[in-house]
């Protein structure tokens, strides 16, 4: 049984930092890319951030060089590190993972706001 679980979102004020986490379980982390989408109110989800199983890094205009994306395949955890955050970053963010259908967690909320 896939599970993806999310945690680390909060209440931040903009400019500040939060690095959020998702562990994975029932799949073999390590084999596949990973992703991270975020849903912000009255908007579609959209994908954030991208890693590769070698590390390739891909990220949407929005975030590039705020963002980071990482993962530690050992522990099967998926990171996001988001720094200099705004209020337009208010979103709830999901870790994915495609295999023939996409699988979600069920989110943290990050709130930028002063």
């Amino acid at each position: 049984q896939v599970q993806l679980v999310e945690s680390g979102g909060g209440l931040v004020q903009p400019g500040g930092s939060l690095r959020l986490s998702c562990a994975a379980s029932g799949f073999i982390f390590g084999w596949y890319d990973l992703n991270w989408y975020r849903q912000a109110p009255g908007k579609e989800r959209e994908l954030v951030a991208q890693v590769t199983t070698l590390r390739a890094t891909k990220y949407d205009d929005s975030v590039k060089g705020r963002f980071t994306i990482a993962r530690d395949d050992a522990h099967s955890t998926l990171y996001l590190q988001m720094n200099n955050l705004n209020t337009e970053d208010t979103a709830v963010y999901y870790c994915n993972w495609r295999f023939g259908m996409n699988y979600w967690g069920k989110g943290t909320l990050v709130t930028v706001s002063s």
